[in-house]
């Protein structure tokens, strides 16, 4: 079947309508506003049974699950645009402590026990499913759709394994959902347990978190005009931006191709470093004043709605079909694993708000920063925490690593050394634990006792 610009087009036209019914249903329908389901994950559903594999009433071309990847080399090309002077690490430890070290535990953690744990029982009882199959669960729960494309493209480079990709969105899925039903099973408990501090039942929420639709008294802007209109529009200079970072990947990646030795660079590692390159040429000649960083964000944010939606439509059920033992083992390990990091280092070692930085941790190392948010908007409606500004500035150096695992695990993966690199990320995972007992020291408070700083941080909160 030929391809052509009018295919591309009316994909996401397609998709641009399912995502227009899907926010329609999340502002109407009371089910779907009580599991927070976000309205990409929607019409990705919608997407996949009127699509080929069940109803065929969608004219989508074949070419539907190549987006999932282009559009994670557009996101990562968001990353670093705009941002502002980075901070030192040794005052950013300072400031955050707990919240850098105990986030990225969980993340290591993750993709630890996945290779290690994960590894030896795939490798032990399913011989015939590729080695690397355990690194797409926490890709998909950690990432979300965007590294589950990433790690599945690379694996599907590395290994010709044309499966990659489908199961780690079939992850990204799983973990999206899990992350929502789970998160507020805990948060239930919770609040039973007297474990919350700001909010005593899930009934006192605003209700556009449920509805997605923000009323007018409550809006915030998406940006400034950076550029006069009269010259070049704000929005299509941001967005040329963040294609040029687009094309630096996907050059840099074809270029790094046909060098005579192999290097295999993930396009989305260079779209990124496509993007450090432009931000530090543009505060050269004097325009990095001009990059709003909120609207860079937005872009990279509307590339995920998309991804996540075309993720899910995409999702091949034959493959997933062929590997569906190992994909619940491995689902089952992910969780497990997030509930028990919640609920003995969260509650052990972090200093205050134990269980709101948990939760917000167990959001996002399930479902994307976007489930940490919401999760964390359910027991934390003002934020006042402090949970989301400290992991907003830790996560400045916390993604310098991420990147290097999305990068790096791939390639060692599809070499062979799949429980090698479980054990050392396991042991990166201890000494990370170490150090923050040894450093701010074990809690050993019941979970519904007051920690040191939560009582006038409340008790500011509510004379307000």
């Amino acid at each position: 079947m030929s391809f052509g610009p009018y295919d591309l087009v009316m994909d996401f036209a397609l998709m641009s309508l399912l995502l227009l019914v899907a926010q329609y249903l999340r502002g109407k329908v009371k089910i779907i506003q009580k599991l927070y389901m976000p309205s990409s994950l929607i019409a990705g559903f919608i997407g996949l049974f009127l699509g080929h594999q069940f109803l065929d009433v969608l004219p989508f071309s074949d070419y539907l699950a190549e987006y999932p990847y282009l559009l994670v080399v557009v996101l990562f090309a968001t990353l670093f645009i705009g941002r502002e002077k980075i901070k030192s690490f040794g005052g950013m430890v300072d400031k955050v402590g707990d919240t850098f070290t105990l986030n990225l535990a969980a993340e290591v953690g993750g993709f630890g026990t996945a290779l290690l744990l994960g590894g030896f029982l795939i490798r032990r009882f399913f011989p015939a499913t590729p080695d690397a199959f355990p690194l797409l669960q926490p890709a998909g729960f950690v990432g979300g759709h965007g590294y589950a494309a990433a790690i599945g493209g690379s694996l599907e480079t590395l290994l010709d394994w044309e499966g990659a990709v489908p199961i780690g969105q079939t992850f990204a899925t799983i973990g999206l959902v899990s992350a929502v039903l789970f998160g507020l099973l805990i948060i239930n408990i919770a609040t039973r347990m007297n474990a919350t501090r700001f909010v005593s039942t899930m009934e006192e929420l605003p209700d556009s978190m449920r509805t997605g639709l923000v009323p007018e008294n409550k809006r915030n802007s998406m940006g400034d005009e950076t550029v006069n209109p009269m010259s070049i529009d704000p929005l299509t200079w941001h967005v040329l931006l963040v294609l040029i970072a687009t094309a630096g990947g996907y050059y840099g990646f074809h270029a790094f191709s046909a060098l005579p030795f192999e290097v295999d660079l993930p396009m989305m590692a260079l779209s990124m470093l496509a993007g450090v390159i432009l931000h530090f040429s543009l505060n050269f000649v004097g325009l990095g004043d001009y990059v709003d960083r909120r609207v860079i964000k937005r872009i990279g944010s509307s590339s995920t709605d998309y991804l996540v939606a075309f993720g899910v439509a995409s999702i091949d059920i034959s493959i997933v079909m062929q590997y569906v033992t190992p994909l619940i083992i491995m689902i089952v390990i992910g969780i497990l694993y997030n509930i028990l990091f919640l609920t003995f280092a969260g509650r052990k070692l972090f200093q205050n708000f134990w269980f709101e930085r948990s939760i917000f941790c167990f959001g996002w190392t399930t479902g994307v920063v976007a489930m940490g948010v919401t999760l964390l908007r359910v027991v934390d409606p003002e934020f006042s925490s402090g949970t989301l500004e400290d992991y907003g500035m830790a996560y400045v150096f916390i993604s310098i690593i991420e990147l290097g695992i999305v990068a790096f695990t791939p390639i060692l993966a599809a070499q062979g050394y799949v429980l090698s690199t479980g054990a050392v990320l396991m042991l990166g995972w201890a000494f990370l634990l170490f150090i923050t007992g040894k450093k701010y020291g074990v809690r050993s408070e019941k979970v519904d006792e007051m920690r040191p700083g939560e009582e006038e941080i409340i008790t500011g909160q509510q004379a307000q």
